[in-house]
């Protein structure tokens, strides 16, 4: 039976099931649908699409449903844009609803307006985890729907695009309600942002955000909005090459949310260029009057200002000497005199990153030492 037929035969299976029975559709070499363009246009709500593995090359697809689970199974799945992207904005495109993505690989998106996604997520709720996002104009790109929520969790951003007309971000957030990101990792930006957030509420935490040798990213870590941001467990780091001197930004625009507040305990910024930069650049000429900066037990390596150029309530903040190299790669150690814990503000850490990605728990404790780490990592990690 040729594709058409087939995939005919698969949907009209589909609609006998009825509408309380939910449908599993394997997408890939052997089966009924070998298209991930043909399982969005057949999948109905409460369906969960399953990619087997290999290479899928310019098969874009549009996500209509109201609530769809996609998961890729075995080895990661690679969907690589192959010069294609739906209706000109990505590689997959999610419309409305509330989706649940899993182990997939996006690469390769361009657009003509120079910002093609490997997700562009319009309005809904999206939970993703696992994924990978490498050389896209935009990694995920969402929409400005104000009651919309983005949750990643254990994903790798990486290697935006050079020679791009738009600034390539490798996560772009929009005016969104929440946006949780953790245990996730952004290497190798370019001119653009590794991550930008201008949602309401933003929860940040134990993340590596670190450009790398060779890296040109602006900003690491920006939000132009204000909004509710707290920024726990990261390690944070520019690298030589950049043309931003500030780390961390808030509110470079404005502050258009009713609560402007930024929280920032047990970080690891790293200036690795020998000029002096801006750990965190807080625009409160931008902002309203009652906009709160709190830091707790934050690790400073590398030449540039932090709680001097920002009012607010500052303790526990630790800073290398000059020319101290960060021990075991960036991790903290030994050598490090602990600091009270951050417990009294609602900010001490409950876990770690993990590399290459994911978390592990960390027990509370009277006592912590400043920065993201508390201990050597299991494996091999590579200097920030």
């Amino acid at each position: 039976m040729k594709r058409p037929a087939r995939l005919l035969a698969f949907a009209l299976l589909l609609a006998g099931a009825g509408p309380s029975l939910a449908a599993v559709i394997t997408v890939g070499p052997g089966e009924a649908v070998t298209r991930i363009a043909d399982a969005a246009r057949i999948a109905r709500d409460g369906d969960t699409v399953l990619i087997k593995p290999g290479t899928y090359r310019g098969d874009v697809a549009v996500w209509l449903q109201r609530d769809l689970e996609i998961r890729g199974i075995g080895a990661r799945p690679v969907l690589l844009a192959d010069g294609q992207v739906a209706e000109g904005k990505g590689i997959w495109v999610l419309r409305s609803g509330r989706f649940r993505i899993r182990n997939i690989e996006f690469r390769g998106a361009r657009a003509p307006a120079g910002n093609g996604a490997g997700i562009r997520f319009e309005h809904g709720s999206l939970d993703l985890a696992d994924c990978v996002f490498e050389d896209n104009e935009m990694g995920i790109l969402t929409g400005n729907v104000a009651d919309s929520e983005l949750r990643i969790t254990g994903s790798v951003f990486g290697h935006a695009p050079r020679g791009r007309p738009l600034l390539p971000h490798l996560l772009y957030v929009g005016q969104i309600s929440r946006f949780v990101l953790e245990g996730s990792r952004f290497v190798q930006g370019h001119r653009g942002h590794l991550v930008k957030s201008r949602a309401r509420v933003n929860e940040v935490r134990y993340n590596w955000l670190a450009d790398g040798p060779g890296g040109s990213a602006s900003y690491e870590l920006e939000f132009p909005e204000g909004g509710d941001a707290r920024v726990v467990g990261n390690l944070i780091a520019q690298s030589a090459t950049t043309d931003n001197p500030a780390i961390v930004s808030y509110g470079a625009e404005n502050g258009r949310w009713p609560v402007n507040r930024l929280q920032m305990s047990h970080n690891t910024l790293i200036n690795d260029g020998a000029r002096p930069g801006q750990f965190v650049r807080v625009w409160f000429e931008r902002l309203p009057a009652d906009t709160r900066v709190t830091t707790r037990n934050n690790l400073l390596a590398g030449p540039g200002s932090f709680v001097e150029a920002m009012p607010g309530d500052h303790q526990g903040n630790t800073r290398l000497p000059a020319g101290t190299p960060l021990p075991d790669s960036g991790w903290a150690g030994p050598q490090l005199a602990p600091v009270p814990s951050a417990a009294d503000s609602g900010l001490a850490p409950e876990a770690e990153f993990r590399f290459p990605a994911g978390t592990r728990p960390l027990a509370a404790r009277p006592r912590w030492l400043p920065g993201a780490f508390q201990a050597a990592p299991a494996g091999d990690a590579p200097a920030p």
